[in-house]
């Protein structure tokens, strides 16, 4: 069993208000390099930064590999669209990083990308493969893929507040600069992925496609982001059992989710960490639900039956990562 962490940025995350994936906005395009770097050793090496959002919600990098440092579980990252450079090793599908989608083609590397990944996918010797993704700005691009599909599904945000009308109004834009209309790439997934998307979300849906054609297990470890992954997979004619597995918070946040993911033949599995030490309460409070795999790393602790020990394992990672985002912890406070 593996974990694939799908990196990549998209400049749609400097539209002001759309994302917090970042304290400092001029910095979120370290975010997805440093998230790899997280997962694959504990620590950032070449970032300059440790994600947290504008109130110092940790990145859910964090809980991520604290579920590896209990599992154990193997790691890929694969460089889909990264603006910055990350020490994590990575695998190349020939992504880049991607323009704002209010421009006329803002990943024009997204046919060849989603091929080079489906490729990939076929390939990897694995019997079970946890699919993550990490770019900010994500769920934008994934609202606008939905509607070039013709698909009418919510998305969530890395914000307490989901600024539905800013995305909205962004996504309207969107469809003006391609001249496209809602559902005219409807079974196009490369169209909608080249003109609204971002660059993670059709190598994604590539490995997806790829590893459900090797008759590998694929579980998507995230929200409303790789549920637009599923959309493009199916879009893509790809059948199988696929699962979406994701938090308590993000589930909370879209109370659509279960009918949307039933409507995509995808299985939906929520699982709750349950955490109240601080600043892992923040969760709970709305910040960043999803992300970096959080969704997939905790339903493989699930079922490996160390959930309960997730949270104290998290704010050890954490103490690691930045000693004052946990002072007072032992104080309760």
């Amino acid at each position: 069993m593996r974990v694939v962490l799908v990196a990549g940025t998209t400049r749609t995350a400097e539209i002001p208000g759309i994302s917090a994936a970042g304290a400092d906005p001029s910095l979120v395009g370290h975010t997805p390099s440093a998230d790899a770097e997280i997962i694959e050793y504990g620590q950032t090496v070449r970032s300059p930064v440790t994600p947290v959002s504008p109130t110092g919600c940790p990145t859910p990098a964090a809980i991520t590999r604290a579920v590896r440092e209990l599992t154990g579980f193997d790691t890929l990252v694969v460089d889909a669209g990264l603006s910055e450079a990350t020490a994590a090793p990575t695998m190349d599908v020939g992504a880049r990083p991607g323009r704002d989608i209010r421009e006329a083609e803002p990943v024009p590397t997204a046919p060849g990308a989603f091929e080079a990944a489906r490729q990939v996918g076929a390939a990897l010797p694995d019997d079970e493969l946890v699919i993550g993704e990490t770019v900010p700005g994500g769920t934008t691009t994934a609202l606008a893929v939905f509607r070039a599909l013709g698909e009418t599904f919510p998305v969530s945000s890395s914000l307490p507040e989901n600024p539905t009308g800013l995305k909205e109004d962004v996504v309207a834009e969107a469809l003006d600069a391609s001249s496209l209309s809602p559902g005219d790439a409807a079974h196009k997934p490369e169209l909608a992925a080249r003109y609204l998307g971002d660059p993670v979300l059709p190598v994604a849906a590539g490995l997806t496609v790829g590893a459900l054609e090797a008759d590998i297990d694929v579980t998507l470890g995230g929200g409303t982001q790789l549920l637009a992954a599923s959309a493009l997979v199916r879009h893509a004619g790809a059948v199988g059992d696929l699962t979406l597995a994701t938090t308590a918070y993000l589930a909370d946040d879209v109370p659509e989710l279960e009918a949307a993911a039933d409507e995509l033949d995808v299985d939906l599995v929520v699982t709750d960490p349950g955490f109240e030490t601080h600043p892992l309460d923040q969760y709970a409070a709305g910040e960043a639900k999803e992300g970096a795999g959080m969704g997939g790393a905790l339903y493989l602790a699930d079922h490996m039956g160390v959930l309960d020990d997730v949270e104290a394992a998290t704010l050890d990672v954490l103490s690691r990562l930045d000693p004052q985002a946990v002072d007072g912890v032992e104080d309760g406070h």
